[in-house]
């Protein structure tokens, strides 16, 4: 069945009243009932939750074949709580067929790959998937086709029952002996620990796994004790060197600074741009803040609040006065880890809070501006950012098309063509963010605005900012690149796509050795 973006979505996928995606807000004011874990009774007073191993704390939490483990992925590509924790599933307790419903997946998380081929691992439940892991599910290795949702689409399954999690570990920075832990204070700091809390408040069993036990009360806790069933200690629970990546750092790049000034430029002209506005950058549209300060200065305005994935330019805008509040669900490098809860209006939040679009007023709603990457956009203001040009896993929708569809201005910056392919393309391999939450596209080559925005046509010929259509862009692109043979596909789906209100956006089949024709 045809979705509203135009994908082909199996029948056969359409079960338990899954829907194909009809449209952002669809789904708004409609009810669900929310799903509630089962959870064991502590009355008798208790000095400790802490266990000698990961082991003793799955057997305590009653693990055993076909469960689902949740984990969070604030430590990034610096992560070994993960391979920990299903090393001592597997090799030790000898389980099997299970599922790992992670907030995202990437190249800490090789070793599991092993595990998806051995038929250990069967079920993935995920944000992001990267590295070695996306290369097996995209050969179709998985058993079951993988789950990708967005930050937003995440705690809205889990809330609502469609992704319950057995057994959620948490890895924390610091704890105390009864499970109250922050992701500050300790060796191996992360910041914020906002894909954690939903985890915690409804999974039947949570576990924390720390590297820095501290006294009695942790406080204030991410994490509450109240929802936790064991503590267990390790020497280390990863790298917080690993967190930020080259993708959450500022470029130098002349083309990337020139692009993140046009993104600018196309934020002041509009209405929105005015004291208190909102805003949020994700990994790809940082440099973007080094000169929208400038324009902040030059109409003596302040930014209201900020939301994210928070890096430090951000940070340092709050800490100059620049912008009044920075409320954050995971922090992208050592800066923004170091100021949350220490800098005064840097606060912590849920993903739910966050972006879940089933709750009563998620953060994205309020949003005035966000700038965002993407792999690939097509002519419909498509944008991919899971699948590269040869269709394999490696990337993340993350808060993309939550922020996209909560804001009353998404930018997408991206360069025309990457290498010998064209980002800007006649059809993206597959659709992440559907294109009516797509407002502007800002590209080395020039600017499109979205035709659902002629009030932004407009502000942008009021301002003397050329732009033209996307379409001359994608033929730019073409002349330069040459137009590219489409990707060949098994006809086996290895993960489906959800859009962030539960429906069906697009999957992904089995990547195919290329044959050319005769």
């Amino acid at each position: 069945m045809k979705n509203a973006v135009g994908r082909d979505i199996p029948e056969a996928l359409l079960v338990n009243g899954k829907e194909v995606y009809q449209g952002k807000n669809y789904m708004d004011g409609k009810y669900l009932q929310k799903a509630a874990p089962c959870t064991r009774r502590y009355e008798r007073p208790q000095e400790s939750k802490i266990v000698e191993t990961l082991a003793d704390a799955l057997r305590q939490c009653g693990a055993k074949d076909g469960m689902t483990f949740s984990f969070h992925h604030h430590l990034r590509n610096g992560d070994y709580v993960v391979h920990m924790v299903m090393k001592a599933a597997i090799e030790e307790l000898g389980l099997k067929d299970l599922t790992i419903a992670a907030t995202s997946l990437g190249e800490a998380h090789d070793p599991i790959a092993e595990y998806i081929e051995e038929g250990k691992v069967v079920g993935i439940q995920t944000s992001g998937i990267r590295g070695r892991m996306g290369q097996v599910v995209s050969e179709g290795k998985l058993k079951t086709p993988a789950i990708i949702r967005s930050h937003g689409g995440r705690p809205r399954a889990i809330e609502a029952g469609e992704g319950h999690i057995d057994i959620a570990f948490v890895a924390a920075p610091t704890s105390d002996c009864v499970g109250n832990c922050r992701g500050i204070g300790g060796k191996s700091n992360c910041g914020s620990m906002g894909y954690a809390m939903t985890d915690a408040k409804y999974a039947d069993h949570v576990v924390v796994v720390t590297d820095c036990l501290v006294d009695f009360p942790n406080m204030p806790a991410s994490v509450e004790a109240i929802d936790v069933d064991a503590v267990v200690v390790v020497d280390s629970i990863g790298n917080p060197k690993k967190i930020a990546s080259a993708a959450a750092r500022i470029s130098q790049n002349p083309r990337d600074l020139m692009m993140a000034e046009n993104v600018a430029k196309v934020i002041a002209s509009t209405p929105y741009f005015k004291d208190g506005f909102s805003f949020q950058t994700g990994v790809g549209g940082l440099a973007a803040n080094l000169f929208l300060e400038k324009y902040m200065d030059e109409r003596g305005i302040k930014m209201g609040w900020a939301i994210g994935g928070i890096c430090g330019p951000m940070v340092e805008l709050l800490k100059k006065g620049k912008v009044g509040k920075v409320i954050d669900v995971q922090d992208f490098d050592l800066d923004a880890v170091n100021s949350i809860n220490q800098t005064p209006n840097h606060f912590e939040m849920s993903a739910s809070q966050y972006a879940n679009p089933a709750n009563k007023g998620a953060f994205v709603n309020k949003l005035d501006f966000v700038v965002l990457a993407a792999l690939e956009i097509d002519t419909k203001f498509n944008v991919n950012v899971l699948t590269g040009s040869d269709g394999v896993l490696r990337g993340a929708p993350g808060g993309h098309p939550d922020t996209a569809a909560g804001s009353k201005v998404c930018v997408i910056v991206t360069p025309l063509v990457r290498g010998r392919m064209a980002t800007v393309c006649e059809d993206v391999v597959t659709v992440t963010t559907p294109g009516d939450c797509v407002d502007v596209l800002v590209t080395d080559y020039g600017i499109a605005v979205n035709p659902l925005r002629p009030d932004l046509v407009k502000c942008l010929d009021d301002a003397g900012i050329p732009h033209v259509s996307i379409e001359s862009l994608k033929e730019k692109a073409y002349s330069i690149v040459g137009r590219p043979d489409a990707v060949q596909f098994e006809d086996k789906v290895v993960a489906v796509l959800e859009a962030r209100d539960g429906t069906i956006l697009d999957v992904v089949r089995q990547i195919k050795p290329y044959t050319f024709e005769d």
